[in-house]
């Protein structure tokens, strides 16, 4: 009898496991996707607040160009599953149609340089990760920068770990964007919590400046493959 209602018991027990498994795991999901869409209206408005200063200015086939390529991003960034995993040479990709907006803004002030090792880019990371970075890059360290500057991303892979490094060449701790500042943002305070919700404890996230001028940004993940993840 004690057998019985001993086996009864680790059995509802599982049970239980499982469905609190199974309710974690959804809630993570809607976070995820709740995290990835406030990315959108953020990124829309301060790109619509550029195109109508170009229409302004008269410069409405520039203005129609960068519409057109935000037509592109948001067919891309919507029409993709927030919550899925995507190797890291597509989020490049994705990156590179947000970039193309920023380019037609600034023109040669804006210089890109991306190296991602092979083994690297085939590793797996949220969607969308790196935008709101670059975005935090390009707004302070090429728009308050009369010269513009440069964006440098690598990745490589450490061991067990993903590791995505970000520079640029702003100006360091006078910028706004300096880790000194305790409002980083939108799109930094998304990227935060998106990686808390996915990774616990189990990455790095670090905003430090570099020896010259401007930040790096350094990020480290456990690394994961998936056959045809895209």
């Amino acid at each position: 009898s004690g057998l019985y209602f001993a086996l009864k018991f680790y059995r509802l027990l599982q049970q239980e496991t499982a469905r609190s498994i199974r309710a974690e795991s959804m809630a993570n999901e809607a976070q995820l996707r709740m995290l990835r869409y406030q990315l959108n209206p953020h990124f829309l408005f301060n790109t619509l607040n550029t195109v109508n200063a170009l229409i302004r200015a008269q410069e409405s086939r520039t203005a129609q160009k960068m519409i057109a390529r935000l037509g592109d991003f948001l067919h891309y960034s919507l029409g993709s599953d927030p919550a899925k995993m995507i190797t890291l040479n597509r989020e490049i990709d994705a990156l590179m149609l947000y970039l193309d907006i920023e380019k037609i803004r600034f023109g040669e002030r804006l210089s890109l340089e991306v190296d991602i090792e092979e083994q690297a880019g085939r590793a797996l990371v949220p969607s969308l990760l790196l935008q709101p970075l670059v975005e935090n890059a390009v707004k302070h360290a090429i728009g308050l920068n009369e010269k513009g500057g440069t964006i440098a991303i690598t990745g490589r892979v450490c061991g067990d770990e993903l590791c995505i490094e970000l520079t640029d060449t702003g100006a360091g701790s006078d910028a706004s964007h300096s880790p000194s500042r305790s409002d980083r943002g939108v799109g930094l305070r998304n990227t935060l919590q998106r990686l808390q919700t996915l990774y616990e404890d189990a990455y790095v996230f670090d905003i430090g400046e570099r020896k010259t001028s401007g930040l790096r940004v350094t990020l480290r993940i456990p690394r994961e493959e998936k056959e045809l993840a895209e």
